[in-house]
């Protein structure tokens, strides 16, 4: 690491001024501090990269350049806060479109000319910049240029984990603290001021450094007033007496007032519970389940207390897993029965109102590719969902397993797991009483029972769309590598963004890689950018799983790329909808286990999303079917106005 870090060009950069050509320099755009090597005018500042520009003063906007808002300035650590502007991000995509670009390239293109002196700006939101792209040997040999001018200051070198060595940056040495760009910049730290508690007893300020001193003899030091005082001489006796009185007064005091305590402490957790039951809509949700017996069955309103004893108080060694809303334990109710209990992981009013959410969706869908609520508990700040153990994981897990022992899935399970998470949201989508887009489809979301069948979890992100709309404006959610590009930029979710979801689940399935990946080169690589590159100069059969070649036959293989390919299309309306999909995944499967009584016709059919002509009559054949499925569905819900009520009620805006 060392040889790498030193390994540096060896053309000198002499394009750093320690000392700024004009006098009285602005420091300041607005609360921002500006200080030297950085400037806001010509001149003011050390090289023309450091040079920033103050366009509303009255705002306190700085500006590195037309992509990047700078936020603070920390020479002492060697930081700039930045924030990215829209251009930025169109810069991001074009740069993935092209598939050609490096940390080094980011960082050049977004910073300007020059020498790249700023760490990789993806790395972090608090970029680190060197001063010059020397080491600190050659730095000091040339003291007309040399940047660490204050007497006690250092030199450090600036290393980043992608671009390798950037350069060299000063700092004050410990004891100090300051600007060690300017003369005299690095002043001496009190610590015994900064820091009251660092001596037991007196603390003594040294230039670089303190020291700590005991207290003379017959003396004792004050904590409040901070210095030795004369060491009390007191009686013997009066300390018996004092000590016998409050000991007296505490134990009278102590049983007079414990049965009230108690009775106070059992009232106010009555209140808190009944506040929180009444807040997190626990009154609709009682309403619902008496009126309703179906919900009744299926949705039980559980005790804080049961909850505690079934996870032995929420033991850390009870956790199966932390999501994006929430930490999942394991739990063992009274009667035996294994489940799995959501609780926030930190108490937020959005993550409230995503809970509240998952209990109003979940508490009226049935379907035996959903996970299934069992019930819930209102008596917390934020609610708890009791669903049915799963005790196979998630998909995620079975195809990228951490360790090398995994499960082999076979071609036959990965087509059947699809079809089976394709006919959930096509459900939640077109066959639920009220239709609802999962907002976060993805293949950790996806879990496998002790059949490794199926089951579509998490709600907290999902929304309810009426049946007059066909799509709803919200704030962007969901996980990048999944996410809907076009959802991203209008923020409209409709059906097709959980459609683009689900096609990058295909592409998991059938390549095994995961959505956001690392090349051998060390780059980050996003698994749809990547698809379509390969798929126009590769055959298919060059990228897919070599599990996958084992098993299945070249035309399968093409029909579910074909597949996968239409439903990441960038613009929604090219993709199908769920139900084709489904469709076409159920008539794989079928051409794969009876493949002697399919007819040429059938092969014209199941080729995947080859016309839409060849959907549309598939659809028509199977929606007399569907009908009565629905309207039976549909059926078993006694009171769907109250139902739409508790939706309406606990889907707030977010």
């Amino acid at each position: 690491m060392l040889s790498t870090c030193e390994n540096i060009s060896s053309q000198v950069d002499d394009g750093y001024n320690p000392r700024p050509q004009k006098h009285d320099c602005s420091r300041h755009c607005g609360t921002i501090v500006v200080p030297f090597p950085f400037g806001l005018e010509e001149g003011c500042a050390a090289r023309e990269l450091f040079q920033l520009s103050c366009v509303d003063k009255a705002r306190s906007v700085l500006q590195y350049n037309d992509f990047i808002n700078v936020l603070y300035i920390n020479v002492s650590q060697g930081l700039i806060g930045i924030k990215y502007n829209s251009s930025f991000v169109e810069i991001l995509f074009n740069m993935f479109s092209q598939m050609r670009f490096s940390s080094q390239g980011v960082a050049s293109n977004i910073f300007g000319k020059g020498p790249n002196l700023y760490v990789d700006p993806t790395e972090s939101a608090s970029v680190q910049w060197a001063v010059a792209n020397l080491t600190c040997q050659q730095a000091q040999q040339n003291t007309s240029t040399y940047a660490c001018v204050s007497t006690n200051s250092s030199c450090s070198r600036v290393i980043s984990t992608m671009q390798g060595y950037v350069g060299y940056r000063c700092t004050c040495l410990p004891g100090y603290d300051g600007n060690p760009y300017i003369p005299d910049g690095c002043k001496d730290i009190d610590e015994c001021l900064q820091t009251p508690r660092i001596c037991k007893e007196l603390c003594h300020n040294t230039e670089g450094n303190y020291s700590c001193t005991m207290c003379p003899d017959h003396t004792e030091y004050d904590v409040i007033r901070m210095q030795c005082t004369p060491r009390r001489n007191q009686s013997l006796l009066l300390g018996i007496i004092i000590g016998l009185t409050i000991g007296f007064g505490v134990l009278i005091l102590g049983l007079i007032g414990i049965a009230i305590i108690r009775r106070w402490k059992k009232d106010v957790h009555k209140k808190i519970r009944r506040k929180y039951f009444q807040k997190n809509q626990g009154l609709l949700l009682e309403q619902l389940i008496s009126s309703d017996g179906n919900a009744s069955e299926k949705t039980k309103i559980f005790s804080i207390e049961e909850l505690k004893k079934a996870t032995n108080n929420f033991d850390s060694t009870r956790i199966l897993g932390r999501g994006g809303h929430g930490t999942i334990y394991k739990g063992i109710l009274s009667n035996q029965h294994v489940v799995a209990i959501k609780k926030a992981r930190v108490i937020k009013e959005g993550e409230i109102n995503d809970f509240i959410n998952e209990v109003a969706i979940l508490s009226q869908i049935n379907h035996r590719n959903i996970v299934k609520l069992f019930g819930c508990c209102l008596e917390t700040e934020v609610p708890l969902l009791v669903y049915d153990f799963i005790p196979n994981g998630s998909l995620f897990e079975l195809l990228h397993p951490d360790s090398s022992s995994t499960f082999p899935l076979s071609w036959g399970d990965r087509l059947r797991i699809a079809a089976e998470a394709a006919g959930a949201l096509c459900y939640l989508h077109s066959a639920a009483s009220i239709s609802i887009f999962h907002r976060d489809v993805k293949s950790s979301n996806i879990l496998l029972d002790a059949n490794y069948t199926a089951k579509v979890s998490d709600f907290g992100a999902s929304r309810t769309v009426p049946a007059d709309q066909s799509h709803v404006v919200t704030n962007v959610q969901g996980t990048f590598g999944y996410l809907d590009p076009e959802y991203y930029q209008t923020g409209q979710l409709n059906e097709k963004s959980d459609v683009y979801s689900f096609g990058v689940v295909l592409l998991e399935l059938l390549l095994r890689m995961q959505p956001i990946f690392t090349t051998m080169s060390g780059m980050k690589q996003n698994l749809c950018t990547y698809f379509l590159s390969e798929i126009k100069t590769k055959p298919i059969i060059d990228l897919v799983d070599p599990l996958v070649l084992e098993e299945a036959i070249e035309e399968d293989i093409r029909q579910v790329a074909s597949l996968a390919e239409m439903c990441i299309k960038l613009k929604g309306e090219e993709r199908p909808t769920m139900r084709q999909v489904e469709i076409t995944l159920q008539l794989l499967r079928t051409e794969r286990m009876t493949p002697s009584h399919v007819s040429q016709e059938s092969n014209q059919e199941i080729e995947p999303l080859m016309t839409q002509g060849a959907i549309d009559q598939v659809i028509h054949a199977l929606e007399n079917v569907d009908r009565a499925n629905v309207a039976s569905q549909r059926s078993q819900t006694s009171c769907y106005s109250l139902e739409k009520e508790f939706l309406s009620s606990a889907s707030l805006p977010r």
